[in-house]
């Protein structure tokens, strides 16, 4: 008996601690430095400060969930498959009708970010080309200049006594005439072995060289114009028809196909970044503090932040619709505000802004 009454004295304090104890929330993540941040395995960040602070006065259990993007992060919400989900979301009226929002907690909005040395360089030159169709025509004049070359090195074999035998020799001077005549457009200085029919081909050589010269020098121009002027990124109106980076399910999504851009979407912001750089988008639209503190990170990546903030909003923690969980957070988001912690954390991660 005594020993029965042990046990059910045990089985009803094990009862009523289950009872007592929370259950731990589940928490979405979405890595947005500095908001949500993975360093070493831990979950760290802006956001992720402040929620812990938050949690913490309220002897709230959580576990973090991390999900690959914005999109993911914001339909797992929708399914209710996390309590609480964390990053740089922005609360707007389509979000706001699917899912609940705390108190907005962060003021933001849009900038672009570009590649420093987009376009410059050979590289960018060639590109240049390319997309102006010159790139074929410079293709039909070097197959022109090898069949000049050959041309003029038979041409003077045969003709010249004093032009190289060896074949190496003969070609390397051949090659040199073509050059010079595509170049400069002078023709090579010959007796008059053929009469007025001789002169009359040297004329029209010279003619061709002219042209030759124009068109590479003229080409060259008007590319190097349009990437100075190109490289002018200062809004959204500078980028149209150019393909511009965003993040996958971020609000910069619906916003760049709103104003009708050629979008590139991207699970995360490494990943813009590195399409940025290799040439493949002319721009990435993204929220501001997350580009400027990615590029406060990276000094040596190459890359600026341009133009002013656009198309402002604010930031606030996700929860499922209806969930029991918004009106207290939204009240400890609001102390925290007014105890002047938000700001605390801006001023550490971003420094005076």
């Amino acid at each position: 008996m005594r020993r029965m009454a042990w046990l059910l004295w045990v089985l009803v304090l094990t009862t009523g601690a289950a009872r007592a104890a929370p259950q731990a929330l589940t928490v979405g993540v979405a890595v947005a430095p500095p908001f949500v941040m993975q360093e070493g395995g831990r979950t760290t960040g802006l956001a992720i400060e402040l929620w812990e602070e938050l949690a913490a006065r309220d002897g709230r259990a959580y576990a973090y969930r991390q999900y690959d993007s914005f999109g993911a992060l914001l339909q797992a919400v929708e399914r209710g498959e996390v309590d609480l989900a964390i990053s740089s979301l922005t609360i707007n009226q389509e979000r706001a009708q699917r899912m609940d929002f705390t108190q907005p907690w962060f003021d933001g909005g849009m900038r672009i970010m570009v590649s420093k040395g987009q376009g410059g360089g050979w590289e960018g030159l060639w590109r240049g080309l390319q997309r102006a169709g010159y790139a074929k025509v410079y293709g039909w004049i070097a197959l022109a200049l090898l069949l000049a070359t050959l041309c003029f090195t038979l041409f003077d074999r045969r003709f010249d006594k004093d032009f190289p035998r060896r074949w190496p020799d003969g070609l390397a001077e051949g090659f040199y005439t073509a050059m010079k005549f595509a170049v400069s457009g002078q023709t090579p200085v010959r007796t008059n072995w053929f009469g007025w029919v001789g002169r009359v081909w040297q004329a029209l050589l010279l003619l061709c060289g002219i042209a030759v010269a124009a068109f590479v020098t003229s080409s060259i121009t008007s590319v190097m114009t349009a990437q100075t002027l190109r490289s002018q990124i200062d809004s959204v109106q500078d980028l149209r028809g150019d393909p511009v980076g965003v993040l996958l399910g971020t609000v910069e999504e619906a916003y760049a196909r709103e104003q009708g851009l050629a979008l590139r979407a991207y699970a995360d912001l490494e990943q813009a970044s590195r399409a940025l750089i290799a040439g493949e988008v002319r721009a990435v639209i993204a929220d501001a503090p997350v580009l400027e503190y990615h590029v406060h990170t990276h000094p040596d990546a190459g890359l600026a932040v341009v133009g002013r903030v656009f198309n402002r909003d604010r930031y606030g923690f996700a929860l499922p619709r209806g969930s029991q969980l918004t009106a207290p957070l939204t009240l400890e988001v609001l102390g925290a505000i007014d105890r002047g912690r938000v700001e605390a954390l801006k001023l550490r991660y971003f420094g005076q802004r």
